[in-house]
Parts: C-alpha cells; structure tokens; sequence
C-alpha cells in the first residue's frame, strides 16, 4: 500500500511539473507570437511599400511579366477606389494576429459616450507617436472591439495618400479601413457614403512626430484648424482622442529647432509628406538591445464626448476659431480627467503647440 501511495504521489508530482512546463510553453509561444504580429506590422509601415514596387518591377524583367502586367492593369483600373472609401474587409480585421498586436502592449480602447448611427464623426487623434500603433490597432482592427463598443460606427483611419500609390501596400491598408487623408476621400465619405462613418485624422501629422519622447505628453494643434473646417463643411461631429502611452514605446533622438537635424527633417516634411525620425526601441530577442519592435509599454485609447457641429457650407474663419477653441478646451479636459487613471501625476499637463 505505502507502495502505491508512493507511486501515485510520484505520478502527481510528475504531471503537476509536465502541466507546469506545458503553460510555460505556451505563454513563451503567445509572446512569440506577439512579437512576430508586432515586427510584420513595423516592417508593412517602414518598407513593404518600396519592396513591392521593387518586386513587381522585377517581375515585369522575368518570364512571369504577365504577372505583374496584370496587376498593373487592375491597379489602374482601380486606382480611385481608396478615394471612394476604400474596399475593407471584415475578414481581414478580425484576424487573429491583431490580437496577438494588441496584447503585445498591451493596447485598449476606452468609450466614454455613445455615437448615434444618424451622424458623421471626425475623430482627432492625439498624439501621432512614432507610428500611430494605438490609432491602428483600434480602428484599423477589431482587436480592441471597437465595433462592439460603437456598434453601427465604420471607421476609416486616414494616412498618407502617398502609400496608396504603392502596389500591394494599398490593397492591405484598404482591407483594415484605412483611406487617404485627402480632401476627395474624406468629402466622399462625410457626404456620399450614408451616416454613421467616423474619419480618423492624426492631426499632428509628421510635425508632432518630431517631438514624441517618453515622458512627453505634447500634441500639434494650435495652428491645426482644417479638420475643423471640414467637419463645418459636412455636419460632422468632432471628437477628441488621446492615446496614454503612445509615445513611450519607441525613444528618439529629438533636434533642437535650428539644428541642421530639425531642417533636414522639416523639408522632408514640406517636401515628401513625412518626417524621417532617429529613433530606437527593443531588439528582436532581448528588451535589452535596441531594435525596431517598440517597447511592450501599455497604450489606452481614450474616446471623448462628441461635439455637436453644425453644417456651414461655407464657414468664416472666426465660425473655425470658435470650434477649434472648443475641440482643443475638450481635449485638455479629456486629458486631464483620465491622466491619473493611466499613470500619470496629477499635476501633467498636456502640451498643446
């Protein structure tokens, strides 16, 4: 008997460590995969674009010419499609490794007031950070529910109308939502698309990229009004966001003004549409070497109340005075409401330039 019992607690002790060495596997292999969702994403933003363009230009010089022929011909036949909203798809934004993206950070979406489905939004997202991962994990994905959270709500993140000059890398920004920030695409989804549509504007752009440090909480908005204008024009509700922790996840060399570094960067700005960045976050198999992954820092994503706008055809610029003096009061209010909820000391206060 003393046997058996012997040998029974042996068996126990056995699959108690086997059930022990069974989880720790499988949470090295969810890290894993958090970090493989995370670098496709940081390699799409940093070179799929020029890469598919070298690859089809390749192909064209290769016996499988007719390939890349036939692409090209589609592309031109479907070159307007990102200006009329796009081609998304669900299948595409539930995919599992957006969840793997989000828990990464971790990454979270928090809703403050219900959108009714008879109106049209324009978000403002602040701050830009390195590459908007929080602006794309949440409404570029269902990862973080948000179409849960704002049922009968599409929304399309707006980017650089130059990515959608590249093959291959428009056709996958479309599938999440994502559309041109320009005036033809942004018109055409406030005014031809129904209701219900929310326009996601990253209204520091390039310029605000330039100044996102850790421990930095500074946004690109004083002299920012055309969203503002553009919401009059269509009737479209404006609503602050802020993200916590988007600029803790990469660090970057920041140029004072004046230095050859900040000039450099701003006529790539005025010239091209974006802003190179020196910047560093962790390396691909050690947080203590520096990489392209950004940092596993938590991001949430808050949603303010809407501000109801009135439709003007034509507004004067005092009528956008007014209701970007209302949009920038709302986001410092949302700010300093949740910045004590996500980390921050009370006394932060959010840097408006």
């Amino acid at each position: 008997c003393n046997l058996i019992i012997l040998l029974l607690g042996t068996g126990s002790s056995i699959l108690s460590a086997l059930q022990d060495l069974f989880w720790l596997s499988k949470s090295k292999v969810e890290k894993q995969l958090q970090i493989i969702s995370v670098l496709q994403w940081v390699l799409t933003f940093l070179v799929m674009g020029v890469a598919c363009t070298l690859i089809l230009m390749y192909i064209l010089c290769t016996d499988c010419w007719a390939i890349a022929a036939l692409y090209l011909a589609w592309l031109v036949f479907d070159w307007n499609t990102p200006k009329k909203g796009g081609r998304r798809s669900q299948w595409v934004r539930n995919w599992a490794i957006w969840r793997y993206f989000r828990d990464y950070f971790p990454i979270r979406l928090v809703k403050t007031h219900n959108l009714l489905t008879t109106r049209n939004y324009i978000f403002g997202y602040h701050p830009h950070g390195i590459m908007g991962l929080g602006a794309f994990c949440n409404f570029s994905t269902e990862a973080t529910g948000v179409g849960q959270k704002f049922p009968g709500i599409r929304p399309y993140l707006a980017t650089l109308a130059g990515n959608f000059r590249m093959p291959i890398l428009r056709d996958y920004l479309m599938s999440g939502g994502i559309c041109p920030v320009n005036r033809d695409s942004i018109d055409y989804i406030l005014s031809k698309n129904g209701s219900g549509n929310a326009i996601i504007i990253v209204v520091g752009g390039a310029a605000e990229s330039l100044d996102c440090t850790p421990g930095k909480n500074s946004v690109t908005l004083k002299n920012r009004k055309g969203f503002v204008k553009l919401a009059l024009q269509h009737g479209a509700d404006l609503v602050p966001v802020y993200s916590f922790g988007e600029n803790e996840v990469y660090k970057q060399v920041i140029f004072e003004e004046g230095s050859w570094g900040r000039w450099v960067q701003k006529k790539f700005q005025k010239h091209i549409g974006f802003a190179p960045c020196i910047f560093h976050g962790r390396g691909l198999f050690s947080s203590n070497t520096w990489g392209l992954l950004p940092y596993s820092k938590p991001i949430t994503t808050v949603v303010g109340e809407p501000i109801t706008i009135p439709k003007i055809y034509n507004p004067s610029q005092k009528e956008v005075d007014f209701y970007h003096s209302m949009y920038v009061n709302s986001l410092i209010k949302l700010f300093d409401k949740y910045k004590s909820k996500f980390g921050l000391p009370e006394t932060e206060v959010l840097e408006v330039n």
